[in-house]
């Protein structure tokens, strides 16, 4: 059995030990365990990540921003009440903003009819924050194209795109003053292109529409490509809860209105004379079964519903009841795509008719007169 001696012994030697493991740990000579690796929770790409490249976006804008202007203008509207029984002055003024794009480095605009529409004062503003005073140099109504001038040389300069090539699916971009928020930019895609009665019946415009985001501000300003050409000008939007469609005239249409405006002073539009209608196979049937004038065949097509006394249709010989299938041999469906081809002709230059009468076709020669200013 241990005596007291040999117990002493022991518990200096554990003493030891203990004192010998302290120093080892302090020392750093303590082996650790292994750390465990974290798991994997992805794997690497197989092919090298995709490497940031040029913007079309960006460049496009680069290359028309500059040349894409704020358009103010003040309007003095007469009140009928003004002076009578301190009911305030006899006129006032209004204020009203748009944007335009600069197609001439001499100082020509292209913008919106709607825009300037009444104007007597147009002050016109650079994105680099110089300002000139506008001069509207005519305006057209009926496809809201307006040309403004200032005095300036050596201005930017946007170039112009072909409209007659757009597909939808490619990019659209809006430039403008949306809310007087200058050098908005918004993008989008070409939704539809000839969209005729996009705004309203009786439209001579087949427009562009895109589904950018355009608003009050925005009209008259640029619609671009992706290769920084102005392709149309943004006119129009249609809301409804949860989203817009936006309109734009197409430049190709926009400058021949352009061309003519700084040659004339005004826009010409060809005028023939005849009220025509959709002829649909069901309505074919009631017009045979009540009218006992003419007789019309069952099918889609477009039908002149009345012909004008003293105009161009009458004096070549087209009759009520007669159905219009070309236009300068181009094939028509509605009555809006007889405007549009008829509006594409010269006034008092022969424009030939392919039409259907009585199931038998035969061709006219018209020459369209200038359509009156009134109308």
């Amino acid at each position: 059995m241990p005596n007291a001696q040999h117990w002493l012994a022991i518990a200096l030697a554990g003493s030891a030990l203990s004192g010998c493991s302290l120093v080892r740990d302090q020392l750093g000579l303590t082996p650790k365990p292994a750390m465990t690796a974290p798991p994997v929770v992805h794997d690497q790409p197989r092919s090298a990540p995709l490497q940031p490249g040029d913007n079309v976006i960006v460049k496009a804008v680069d290359r028309v921003g500059p040349a894409v202007v704020r358009i103010d203008v003040v309007k003095e509207i007469s009140n009928p009440f003004g002076g009578i029984f301190g009911m305030g002055p006899s006129s006032q003024r209004q204020q009203g903003q748009g944007s335009g794009f600069i197609t001439r480095a001499s100082g020509l605009i292209f913008t919106n009819e709607h825009v300037v529409r009444g104007a007597d004062q147009v002050a016109v503003t650079l994105p680099d924050g110089r300002n000139f005073k506008g001069k509207v140099l005519g305006t057209d109504p009926l496809t809201d194209v307006a040309v403004v001038k200032v005095v300036a040389d050596n201005l930017p300069v946007a170039a112009l795109g072909n409209s007659d090539q757009l597909k939808p699916g490619e990019w659209a971009i809006a430039i403008g003053n949306p809310f007087g928020l200058n050098n908005t930019v918004t993008a989008g895609i070409i939704s539809a292109v000839g969209r005729l009665n996009a705004i309203g019946d009786g439209q001579r415009v087949p427009y562009i529409q895109t589904d950018a985001a355009v608003n009050p501000g925005n009209s008259g300003g640029p619609l671009i490509n992706a290769a920084g050409q102005v392709i149309g000008i943004n006119t129009a939007i249609r809301t409804a809860p949860g989203g817009g469609l936006s309109f734009a005239v197409p430049i190709n249409l926009a400058k021949r209105i352009a061309q003519q405006i700084v040659s004339t002073g005004q826009a010409s539009h060809p005028f023939i004379g005849v009220q025509l209608m959709n002829l649909t196979p069901q309505l074919a049937r009631e017009i045979n079964a009540t009218n006992s004038a003419c007789t019309v065949p069952e099918l889609n097509g477009v039908l002149v519903k009345e012909v004008v006394k003293g105009t161009p249709a009458a004096a070549a010989g087209i009759r009520q009841c007669d159905l219009i299938l070309k236009v300068e041999n181009n094939p028509v469906q509605t009555p809006t795509e007889v405007q549009l081809a008829v509006d594409r002709g010269q006034v008092g230059e022969p424009m030939q008719l392919t039409l259907q009468r009585n199931g038998k076709e035969l061709i006219v020669q018209v020459r369209p007169r200038e359509l009156p200013r009134n109308n």
